[in-house]
């Protein structure tokens, strides 16, 4: 079966989801731990994703992201990279560390924040990693210890979270803790694990011809929320998909998106993909970043090596190109002479 595509967006709220390759540990100590941390810590504040739960388990990880104008796939790319070689040589190992894929579900904010957040911060508890909740209070590798003031992490946005409980942060601190226990006790909701109650196998058509079928409510694996929410993403999705694959048939490829930043900024495609840090320079290649990554949906990695910038640096070129779009108010298309 072919893998479906990621979706995603700006201020999206993911569920992520990795296990080790054939469900072996990837946390053997806390070194291993305290690494992997130290990474995620980096990469949420250089991206300004917002990372409201986490919690590592010895054979897999959570986390809860908003994304902040820096893809999710960039991110986890990033991470999971940088983490599993830098295990293999502590570990003196070699070969896969992770699954092929991680899960990653959108989830509805308003709907579904509070109880994911409660979902991955008692993964510890439910899976005997810590044996009662005040052990959980002060277990260092999820992010629940955060929250409730007992081990520091400022990457972490705890601001927000407390503030659905209470204007007060003591207060929101007891009720957050509350809202934990009133289910620590308890097997967690299945919806909570993989996308809606139901799950679409047929597409998008089908999601639309099931519109007045109240027995089958409209679902994704990669969405969590109620109806109207999924037909929402997946309409933008397809809007998306549809808009870069326009582009593509008229011709729009690589190439041409580099003739366009050039006349754009008067620089020569030879300046733009050679170097320099001369503004003209930066601005024309971040807005080739921009418009290859963000309207063509190529690979940031391979457009990376196209421009000779590194994983990360096309990430914020992205951003930068955006803004760049913005303000001078073109496109790619805007008087293109083919």
């Amino acid at each position: 079966m072919p893998r479906t595509a990621r979706i995603d967006a700006p201020g999206a709220l993911h569920h992520i989801i990795c296990r080790g390759f054939d469900r072996r540990a990837i946390f053997r100590n806390d070194e291993d731990r305290e690494d992997f941390v130290k990474r995620l810590s980096r990469i949420v504040i250089e991206t300004k994703t917002a990372c409201y739960a986490w919690a590592l388990i010895p054979s897999h990880f959570h986390l809860l992201l908003q994304n902040g104008g820096t893809a999710i796939t960039t991110i986890m790319r990033r991470l999971l990279t940088g983490y599993a070689v830098s295990f293999n040589r502590r570990h003196q190992r070699k070969g896969r560390l992770f699954r092929n894929r991680y899960k990653s579900i959108l989830c509805q904010e308003e709907r579904y924040m509070l109880d994911m957040v409660r979902h991955i911060h008692l993964k510890p508890l439910r899976s005997g990693v810590v044996s009662n909740l005040d052990m959980l209070d002060r277990y260092p590798h999820c992010g629940h210890s955060v929250v409730m003031g007992n081990v520091e992490a400022p990457w972490q946005n705890t601001d927000l979270l407390l503030s659905l409980f209470s204007e007060k942060q003591s207060n929101g601190i007891r009720l957050y803790r509350s809202h934990l226990a009133e289910r620590a006790s308890h097997p967690p909701r299945r919806e909570l694990s993989g996308g809606n109650l139901l799950r679409s196998t047929d597409g998008w058509q089908a999601i639309k011809s099931s519109k007045d079928s109240e027995t089958h409510r409209k679902g994704d694996e990669r969405i969590l929320g109620d109806s109207d929410f999924v037909e929402a993403i997946l309409a933008r999705s397809k809007e998306n998909l549809e808009h870069s694959y326009r582009l593509k048939s008229i011709g729009f490829n690589f190439e041409k998106v580099l003739r366009r930043a050039s006349e754009v900024f008067g620089v020569p495609i030879k300046a733009i993909v050679s170097g320099g840090k001369q503004p003209v320079r930066v601005r024309a290649r971040s807005l080739v970043a921009y418009w290859a990554v963000r309207e063509l949906g190529m690979n940031g990695t391979l457009v990376g090596r196209k421009i000779g910038l590194s994983q990360s640096a096309v990430s914020r070129a992205v951003q930068r190109g955006e803004q760049i779009s913005e303000g001078l108010a073109i496109s790619m298309e805007k008087n293109y002479p083919g």
